[in-house]
């Protein structure tokens, strides 16, 4: 009797992991809702092309390479997250699966994560900068201040992986 409780206790636990898939398919919503901001954006842009300063352009163009990388970024935990979490995805023979797919394990979605979280911060530093005389210096420091705290998080990050991957595995 123990054994059999036990045994669908932990049918239930292994299927607990289908509880993340709608949290995934939430992430795509995200993207599809980054992909309205983006070409409502890029309308704007075309119709303000001849009114615009360059340093509202090259705001703008940063902004979208922005949206571009969190969507990006939104897809690699989606996939990695799916297929490390929930099942794997059963599109070997695509011709555009992308050569990454499954090979990304946790580790590598942590700096995958960290890299991009850097990457948009810069570019957020870089729009501020653009504009810098519209900040207080307090602003500043706290936007530099953070920025520096995704790239130590990063190296501390790459530096965790690289100590474990000397170590044996048990």
């Amino acid at each position: 009797m123990r054994e059999k409780i036990e045994t669908n206790f932990e049918r239930m636990i292994y299927a607990g992991r289908w509880l993340l898939a709608p949290l995934f398919a939430g992430l795509f919503v995200a993207i599809i809702l980054l992909l309205i901001k983006f070409f409502k954006l890029l309308g704007v842009m075309v119709l303000n092309t001849l009114n615009a300063t360059n340093g509202q352009m090259l705001i703008n163009i940063l902004t979208l390479v922005d949206t571009a990388l969190l969507a990006g970024l939104l897809i690699i935990i989606i996939f990695s997250g799916y297929e490390t979490f929930v099942s794997k995805l059963n599109i070997n023979q695509h011709e555009d699966r992308p050569s990454w797919m499954g090979k990304v394990g946790f580790s590598g979605l942590k700096i995958k994560l960290i890299s991009a979280i850097v990457a948009i911060s810069t570019i957020e530093l870089l729009k501020v900068f653009i504009d810098w005389r519209s900040y207080t210096e307090d602003q500043l420091f706290w936007k530099v201040a953070i920025h520096m705290t995704f790239v130590v998080s990063g190296i501390l990050f790459s530096i965790t992986d690289f100590i474990n991957s000397k170590t044996q595995h048990h």
